[in-house]
């Protein structure tokens, strides 16, 4: 066989002796290297290859692969699906006579779980295995116990173009050979501050108006080809429409997986001679793919990523900018034929900020299927089977718990019956359940044609991009009658046929032998897939999912009755992010097939704004509530403890503080300030904490604030004393609400300042008293407010014995001249205190 001449045929010796002595290689070659489509057709001669032994060869995209068996065809000058074919999504070559099959990482998987032995198969190589897929992954891991168990013999072959091939290596404990790259210089051109300063911050906007710029500019400075890598299919369709003025001998080609086969391989080839291409791709073009002519790379720097938050179960894809590894990547497709140029749409500064690598998938991902793959191969702890990079352990908690509510594990980790049959659909599990699930409801093709619209992008577009209507009815309308369903909004023709081929090959997979589609049956289907995101309208913008969770979902898509929704899509910030694909069910289909998730609860609350206890009867579905009645007879405990939670709520300060109460209270903090250990705590906090100990014997058959607002708080608190009448009593000794003065009079006393106690007291009253009153058992003099006859302080004091002596003729010279009709005696010791005038008490 003559293999081209590439520069990894240098390394093939040193490969072919490594694999002749052990069973697991790591292979690191730069892009351009020929590791792809050289590497396994050398693998046919190796000496330990069986004369009919099958090499398997992983890519992470089917564009990839089929690229790839093409091209090895060629190079044997045989049509794919002789000697080498390949294994993709719905699409298939091969024969008997195939020994190189070049397949998708999850067809691995499936093949290692029909059989773990891999007969057969003599060697298996992951290409790309920098990229990180989850499927990688998995695969790696499965076929690494394999070896270990069944097949020692087989191969594995880590083909990696990153220099992370020493770490993999390491992880292994396996050799790493090396391979030079067919790689000229590449000229590399920033945006300049003052360009990105007149650009926006968000991506999207900064593509749009600086991609179709930069390739005019590159087409007029550079020969050859241009390549743009842009995020997404909606970047690429604004890219293309704003490049409509090009150079007649210019062809503008979109690249990405979903594309018939006959447009991909339109933009793989070579233009025609006389005429030049520009290719938009999204990051599918930075390895593995060979796309003949290019000189120049146009590097939007962004790609669309999936993220999982495991706190709410969403994945979300998220357009972040891409790694230093992966700009590399990009870089090089200009480098492949010659010295070549590379244009990146962000500054020299910003670049050196970016990570080095993004985490792989496995780190970021829902590993709903993995946990299932795993539970299939038998394998209950992650742990015991080797990963690059452990499987985070919150996400596969989660990922089991929803498998359980699937029904496809038993709680012991086992899979179920139905857990094995969804798998074996070639589906995530979630559209696995709802095929199964949806035929046994009598929706079987339904089911299979909705399970086919989630695993593609959105057929349905608006001309001017805006965000399309989220009702899933509409895409399975479209589905049933390709045409519009709605005046303006235009079908992907190729989404379309790619929809019906997959619906097919599940309807065929399932054994569902209808094919009409019910458009109506939607919202149930979606919510079998999708019961954590069951949703229920709470505001004409808003509706909130079964978790508790709120997103944007606006009433103007559906009919005024549609209250419960099931939720396929969900995009966005986490904070509130928005229903992009979402149908109604009714409340019918929601008791019927979800009745084992309903409870029924009694539930007795607080009501903040009427100022009561209310008693409902609720049927509810997580945070839906489906029904409500009053409850006629609630548990009398019940109210009342829904009654302390609304007085805790709403504070001490709502409480009926009479000032009688109120006094009581503070002369237990001024006693409790003096003794803790004998008297309770009566702040704020303490209070609250034991309301139901001092309150909570006054509230039974109360329930609202009105009837609260009659209860005597002075006789709660003097009955919680744990000493009982004969604390009481030690109260009013130790603090009594009043102290009588020599007039006889019996002035309250003001204990608001636990440290200062006050007797305030018209000055006359007091005559003749020598010593300051005290209270607390003798311990507390009080701070006496001696007042003039028109009640205003003249003196404070803590010391009457050195008032009478010092102050006092002070103050009876300043009050004789505004009182003269009050008594002001020379000597206070000895003179009769008084209440009234001179003349009121019988003097001149």
């Amino acid at each position: 066989m003559l293999l081209p001449d590439l520069p990894i045929r240098a390394a093939l010796p040193e490969l072919l002796t490594t694999l002749g002595a052990t069973n697991c290689a790591v292979l690191q070659a730069p892009p351009g290297a020929g590791k792809t489509t050289v590497v396994p057709l050398a693998l046919l001669e190796a000496d330990w290859m069986p004369a009919n032994g099958r090499i398997i060869v992983l890519e992470p995209r089917r564009l990839a692969a089929r690229a790839a068996a093409a091209r090895m065809a060629s190079l044997l000058g045989e049509p794919v699906g002789q000697t080498v074919g390949y294994r993709v999504r719905l699409e298939s070559k091969i024969s008997s006579k195939t020994r190189i099959e070049v397949a998708t990482e999850v067809i691995l998987t499936r093949m290692l779980q029909d059989d773990p032995a891999l007969e057969g198969v003599a060697a298996v190589l992951f290409d790309e295995f920098h990229e990180r897929s989850l499927q990688a992954d998995l695969g790696l891991a499965l076929a690494l116990d394999a070896q270990a168990v069944l097949r020692p013999d087989l191969r594995l072959l880590i083909m990696s173009a990153t220099l992370e091939a020493e770490r993999l290596g390491s992880w292994l404990g396996a050799p790493v050979v090396r391979s030079a790259g067919l790689q000229h210089p590449v000229a590399t051109h920033y945006l300049t501050p003052a360009r990105l300063a007149a650009t926006s911050n968000r991506p999207h906007e900064r593509l749009a108006h600086l991609t179709p710029a930069i390739v005019r500019e590159a087409l007029a400075q550079h020969p050859g080809d241009v390549l743009v890598f842009l995020p997404g299919l909606a970047d690429q369709r604004r890219t293309a429409e704003k490049l409509g003025s090009l150079p007649n001998n210019v062809d503008v080609h979109v690249l990405h997986g979903e594309l018939p086969a006959e447009q991909q391989d339109a933009a793989l080839r070579p233009a025609p001679a006389g005429r030049r291409k520009v290719v938009l791709a999204t990051s599918i073009a930075e390895t593995s793919l060979t796309i003949e002519g290019v000189q120049v790379v146009v590097d939007g720097g962004y790609a669309r990523v999936p993220h999982f938050e495991p706190h709410t179960g969403l994945t979300s894809l998220e357009t972040v900018p891409v790694s230093q590894a992966a700009a590399d990547q990009r870089r090089g497709r200009a480098g492949r034929l010659g010295p070549g140029t590379c244009y990146r749409l962000w500054t020299e500064a910003e670049h050196a900020l970016r990570p080095a690598h993004l985490p792989p998938e496995i780190l970021t991902a829902d590993l709903s299927g993995l946990a299932l793959e795993l539970a299939l191969w038998g394998v209950q702890d992650a742990s015991t089977l080797r990963w690059l990079d452990a499987t985070p352990a919150a996400a596969l908690a989660q990922a089991r718990d929803l498998l359980m509510r699937l029904g496809a594990l038993l709680p012991s980790g086992k899979p179920t019956e139905h857990g094995r049959t969804l798998a074996g659909l070639g589906l995530v599990p979630r559209l696995g359940h709802l095929v199964i699930r949806g035929k046994e409801a009598g929706h079987g093709a339904t089911a299979c044609a909705l399970a086919a619209l989630l695993t593609e992008r959105d057929l349905l577009r608006l001309p001017d991009g805006a965000a399309t209507p989220p009702d899933l009815r509409l895409r399975l309308e479209a589905v049933a009658t390709g045409r519009s369903p709605l005046p303006g909004l235009v079908p992907d023709q190729g989404a379309l046929h790619r929809v019906r081929e997959a619906a097919a090959v599940l309807r065929h997979r399932a054994d569902v032998r209808t094919t009409q589609l019910e458009p109506d049956a939607a919202g149930l289907l979606a919510a079998l897939a999708y019961p954590d995101r069951l949703a229920q309208r709470e505001s004409p913008e808003r509706v909130r999912l079964v978790t508790g969770q709120r997103a944007s979902l606006p009433a103007e898509y559906f009919g005024r009755d549609d209250v419960f929704f099931a939720v396929a899509h969900l995009d966005g910030p986490p904070a509130l992010p928005r229903a992009v694909l979402a149908a109604p069910l009714d409340r019918a289909e929601l008791d019927q097939h979800f009745a084992d998730l309903i409870e029924v609860s009694e539930d007795v609350s607080w009501d903040a704004a009427a100022g009561r206890v209310v008693a409902r009867k609720r049927r509810r579905l997580g945070a839906l509530n489906l029904a409500e009645m009053p409850l006629a007879n609630p548990a009398p405990e019940a109210i009342e403890a829904a009654l302390l939670d609304g007085l805790r709520a709403a504070g001490l300060g709502r409480l009926p503080w009479s000032p009688e109460a109120q006094q009581v209270r503070e002369r237990l903090a001024f006693l409790h300030a003096l003794a803790p250990a004998e008297w309770p705590d009566v702040s704020d906090e303490a209070l609250l904490a034991q309301l139901e100990d001092w309150l909570g014997p006054y509230l039974g058959g109360l329930k609202s604030v009105v009837e609260v607002n009659r209860l005597d708080l002075r006789q709660a608190l003097l009955a919680w004393l744990p000493g009982g009448w004969g604390q009481q009593q030690e109260l009013d000794r130790l603090a009594p609400a009043q102290l009588a003065v020599p007039t006889g009079s019996r002035i309250t006393l003001d204990y608001s300042d636990p440290a200062a106690p006050v007797l305030a007291v018209r000055l006359q009253e007091v005559f003749g008293l020598l010593d300051t009153p005290v209270v607390g058992g003798g311990r507390v003099p009080l701070t006496l407010h001696l007042l003039s006859p028109g009640h205003r302080p003249v003196q404070v004091t803590r010391d009457l014995r050195s008032f009478w002596t010092n102050g006092y003729f002070e103050v009876r010279k300043d009050m004789r001249g505004r009182y003269p009709k009050h008594y002001w005696p020379d000597n206070p010791l000895e003179a009769e205190p008084m209440r009234g005038t001179r003349r009121q008490n019988g003097l001149k």
